[in-house]
């Protein structure tokens, strides 16, 4: 039987993200992926400022940035008026439109670039853990085999293999209403870019692809019931958009026509034992604002460190199981996230429609609302609870500090070690094989910062310690104890 460290259930953004992490701390890694070519239909589109982030921590953020269309606004549950991404922190103050099967590609090249191991054409179907290992069943072209590894992970959709073979619950509620997507050519597109319309007859938005197509992304009363309304025909499409926005662009030639529902689960638990879950295998949701891969991938850049360190046998105690502590949270806040747009989506009464106009006006009345939201949507405001009596910027994200020596905080990150930043001007404790040391000029001017000292930055880009302690010689101790705790 072939021994494995980490098997991966599943080859889309989840998996091949968490794949390369993996790889980043040294762990062998073996992705099974059920389909053989790519799925030319691309689900997702949008790739949120926190993902680019992400990925700028890992040196592989240009090819995304050239190939894909900037956005530098957001929508919450198609209100007319728009979130403004330009007040975000970030050097990314906008959301990228690049279809799901080009960011499947790029991070696919990046995970064999790392050295993990992709089998298409093979897929989980079943397994057994003990103390020491899981016992892995699979089939793949030439029939059913077995393997065992340390640890798998499922990142194997909604449907997940992984997480029912673990007996993991995924409660929640089935869809109550149906949203309605084509990819097709329009001769009469909107000008302008993403264009939306909504009344009392739905909800349509118009987003340009790659190639000259166009999405068309929806819903309306007449979705609306728990049985699956039947397969999306082109005519029955065109009706809809007449219907809502006046006029059907002069829509043909659809390159896919699909529905999808409003149902939303959460997994009880990501971690049991010796099996994890990340991306839709945890969290399943109406696809309201487009964040489902990125939350995916975030899933997948908070454990891929965790789990290195854990295989290795120098993660401290709990680092594992804080996985599931830090992002379950998350998980909870996405589903309510999406539950209030799909409500907001499906407000078709005179009261619903005033309701949108009221929320709608606030976002582009009140800056500090629209701003948290934004702030919501993009998952720049995600932070991790801390210990008792932790300084304040503990869990939170460390935005892109600019250093000394020209470089900046991301640039130091692309290792995946921790990294300790000292503001003293005294000279920082040597690198070791876990921690990266940077003695740096004062952070620019951001108030929460203004008194820091020292940090200590996770591989995922939160913070794990920060102390404002004035006398040298007790900071340096309290910097190597908060280094201790990241690796025994």
């Amino acid at each position: 039987m072939e021994h494995e460290h980490v098997v991966i259930a599943g080859g889309g953004p989840t998996g091949l993200w968490l794949a390369a992490e993996l790889r980043l701390g040294g762990t062998p890694v073996t992705v099974l992926e059920t389909r053989r070519e790519r799925d030319p239909h691309s689900k997702a589109l949008t790739i949120h400022p926190r993902t680019l982030e992400a990925l700028a921590t890992r040196g592989v953020l240009e090819p995304f940035l050239t190939e894909g269309r900037r956005i530098p606004s957001g929508h919450f549950g198609g209100l007319d008026d728009r979130m403004d991404f330009g007040v975000l922190d970030t050097p990314y103050p906008f959301t990228l439109a690049l279809p799901q099967a080009r960011t499947e590609e790029l991070l696919e090249e990046h995970a064999i670039a790392a050295g993990a191991r992709i089998r298409r054409g093979h897929h989980v179907t079943g397994l057994t853990q003990d103390e020491d290992g899981v016992s892995v069943g699979a089939t793949g072209p030439d029939g059913p085999y077995a393997l065992s590894a340390d640890y798998i992970v499922g990142c194997d959709g909604t449907r997940s293999t992984v997480r029912e073979a673990a007996g993991i619950g995924f409660p929640g509620n089935d869809a109550t209403t149906w949203g309605f997507l084509g990819d097709v050519v329009l001769d009469n597109p909107p000008q302008g870019g993403v264009s939306a319309v909504s009344g009392p007859t739905g909800g349509v938005m118009i987003v340009p692809m790659p190639g000259g197509i166009h999405r068309i992304v929806g819903g309306d009363p007449d979705s609306t019931g728990t049985g699956y309304p039947g397969e999306l025909t082109l005519d029955g499409l065109r009706a809809k958009v007449t219907r809502i926005a006046g006029t059907d662009f002069g829509m043909r030639d659809p390159s896919w026509l699909s529905r999808f529902g409003n149902a939303a689960r959460q997994a009880a638990e990501y971690r049991r034992g010796r099996v994890l879950l990340a991306g839709d295998a945890a969290h399943m949701h109406y696809p309201a604002g487009g964040v489902g891969l990125n939350v995916g991938i975030q899933d997948a850049t908070n454990l891929g460190w965790k789990l290195a360190a854990t295989v290795a046998g120098t993660a401290p105690a709990g680092l594992l199981d804080s996985y599931h502590a830090e992002r379950h949270p998350v998980g909870a806040d996405l589903l309510l996230s999406t539950r209030a747009q799909t409500a907001l989506m499906n407000a078709y009464s005179a009261e619903g429609q005033d309701l949108r106009a009221l929320l709608s006006q606030l976002i582009a009345t009140v800056p500090e609302f629209s701003r948290s939201l934004a702030e919501r949507l993009s998952a720049l405001a995600v932070t991790y609870p801390g210990p008792a009596h932790h300084h304040p910027l503990t869990g939170h994200r460390a935005p892109n500090l600019e250093l000394s020596n020209s470089t900046d905080l991301f640039t130091l990150l692309r290792t995946g070690r921790h990294v300790l930043l000292h503001f003293t001007g005294t000279p920082a404790p040597p690198s070791t094989a876990h921690v990266i040391t940077h003695t740096a000029h004062r952070p620019d001017p951001r108030p929460a910062w203004s008194t820091v000292r020292a940090a200590l930055i996770r591989p995922d880009g939160h913070v794990a310690w920060a102390s404002e302690q004035p006398d040298a010689e007790v900071l340096r101790a309290e910097a190597h104890a908060a280094v201790s705790a990241t690796h025994r």
